[in-house]
């Protein structure tokens, strides 16, 4: 059985949606799970350092899992992207940096020092005064619950460029990861549909099974094998 082992905390930059670190403890493959933010992904596997950026997932998938891996990763907020990599671009792959060693990467054009888990947001501050980080606020206002001076056709075309997704994928994605978490915490199935309106109980299996990739069961008793989530950091957030 594969572990994968999580630390996880939440980020005071409107920048950062998550922080994470996991260490791999055996080689096999582990299920990826839809996300809707795109990240920054630093590895270290045999001596080898390598930097990746990840884009958003609309649907689980496997991927393989090396023995002894150690990641740190930063999850960035919905709305902002790269300047010199559009996120719709990233949606469902992702790009490999080049050049990394294991203090040091390149982005942008510009060589920077690798972050840890303490110190991902001097990076972000670095990114952002750089302009190589930057966000649409309309974004930020929809995510927010506030109503945009524009169209409806308006905010979901800025919405889309500036996420890759449209909103309904993005509250559908979430909804399913929040489902999880629940399931995860001992809810039952029925009252996860319920806070989360899902229309009925196969309504909320196909959702996990296409956006999380595990059953409801599976979530409860934590199995199926290696799942790339905290799921302990979810039913805590």
């Amino acid at each position: 059985m594969v572990a994968l082992r999580f630390e996880t905390r939440s980020s005071d930059s409107p920048w950062i949606d998550t922080v994470w670190s996991c260490t791999s403890e055996h080689v096999a493959e582990m299920t990826s799970v839809a996300t809707v933010c795109w990240g920054l992904v630093f590895w270290e596997h045999e001596g080898m350092a390598h930097a990746n950026i990840t884009g958003p997932e609309t649907g689980a998938g496997t991927a393989p899992v090396p023995q002894g891996a150690t990641f740190v990763g930063i999850e960035f907020a919905v709305g902002t992207s790269l300047r010199a990599v559009p996120t719709p671009a990233l949606v469902n792959g992702g790009v490999e940096l080049p050049d990394t060693t294991r203090e040091t990467f390149r982005l942008d054009g510009v060589r920077r020092r690798s972050p840890g888990l303490d110190d991902a947001e001097a990076l972000v501050g670095r990114l952002v005064r750089d302009g190589a980080l930057i966000r649409d606020p309309l974004v930020a206002d929809v995510r927010e619950g506030r109503r945009p001076a524009a169209s409806a056709r308006t905010v979901e075309r800025r919405f889309r460029a500036a996420t890759g997704l449209r909103q309904g994928a993005v509250r559908q994605i979430e909804r399913a990861r929040g489902a999880a978490a629940l399931l995860a915490a001992g809810v039952p199935a029925a009252e996860v549909v319920t806070r989360l309106g899902y229309f009925d109980q196969p309504h909320l299996a196909r959702a996990l099974r296409r956006y999380v990739g595990r059953t409801a069961r599976q979530l409860r008793e934590r199995t199926g094998g290696a799942l790339a989530l905290d799921l302990d950091q979810l039913t805590t957030s």
